[in-house]
């Protein structure tokens, strides 16, 4: 049900209006069940999800690429249309891919179901699973997630302090793959390492400790038949709790004077080499 928008203030906008605030998404969105998925790749694979779209926003040079989209949405969800200057007016910034979804948030599968799946899927026998601990830029998480659907982690867990998957800027930057990494969050952190071992996981802290065996080194020994990788906050890193009652405290080795890398960067690594098979690279 395409509409057409001229007056930013109109009360049907409200989901929209200024997104840039992150301090208010963070209330807003979960408080009212929605969530933004920005462009059309990312809102076609929130639909494959089973997600459900309560409106679009959608700018009109962008009408032609997003017909497919809008398609798939039938006529009972309402798609406002207007100019890129009116949508920067509502949203706060310039909408660069043309189109917004305000989606329905769905519910958070409980710690034991992605455990559970994490168990019972993965190549070759390989189970991994991702913790992220109090990692607050959405950018970063986001990063994580694509990387994590891309290398074959089987789950992911964000610890109470750690930005939403769900915020608009993760879901960009993941380009919709946390629509298909299963996640949820654990807690209390960092007690719940004890639920992880539970499960069958060995736990590895990536933290430069001076026992911290080196991440290929860890592999060449024989990876676990489940690992959950424990991957810390920018800057200050994992934190003493976390790292004290881990299994294994392991590094990515570095040269050059520089001492580690971004926590997304960092992840994509320990991802690829913990990859079921991957021991048969290193001699």
């Amino acid at each position: 049900m395409i509409e057409r928008i001229r007056d930013p203030a109109d009360p049907r906008l409200g989901p929209y209006t200024q997104l840039k605030d992150v301090a208010l998404r963070r209330i807003v969105e979960p408080a009212q069940g929605l969530f933004m998925a920005e462009s059309v790749e990312v809102i076609g694979r929130a639909l494959d999800a089973g997600i459900g779209p309560r409106s679009v926003l959608l700018a009109e040079p962008a009408m032609a690429s997003a017909r497919p989209l809008l398609t798939r949405l039938g006529e009972d969800v309402p798609v406002y249309v207007g100019t890129y200057d009116l949508l920067r007016a509502i949203t706060g910034f310039h909408l660069h891919r043309g189109v917004l979804a305000a989606m329905t948030r769905p519910a958070l599968p409980r710690l034991e179901a992605v455990l559970g799946a994490a168990s019972e899927s993965g190549a070759n026998g390989g189970r991994r699973i991702a913790v992220l601990e109090d990692i607050v830029d959405h950018t970063n998480v986001g990063a994580i997630i694509r990387a994590a659907a891309g290398l074959g982690v089987n789950g992911v867990l964000v610890t109470p302090q750690c930005a939403d998957p769900l915020y608009r800027r993760a879901v960009r930057v993941s380009m919709g793959t946390v629509f298909q990494v299963p996640w949820t969050r654990i807690a209390p952190w960092p007690s719940g390492i004890v639920e992880l071992r539970e499960a069958g996981f060995t736990v590895a802290a990536m933290a430069l400790t001076e026992d911290a065996i080196p991440l290929d080194e860890y592999a060449r020994r024989g990876l676990p038949q489940r690992l959950a990788l424990l991957l810390g906050t920018e800057g200050a890193g994992l934190g003493a709790p976390s790292i004290a009652a881990a299994d294994a405290v392991i590094r990515i080795p570095m040269s050059g004077g520089v001492d580690s890398l971004n926590v997304a960067a960092a992840a994509a690594v320990a991802f690829w080499a913990t990859r079921p098979g991957v021991e048969r690279l290193f001699p």
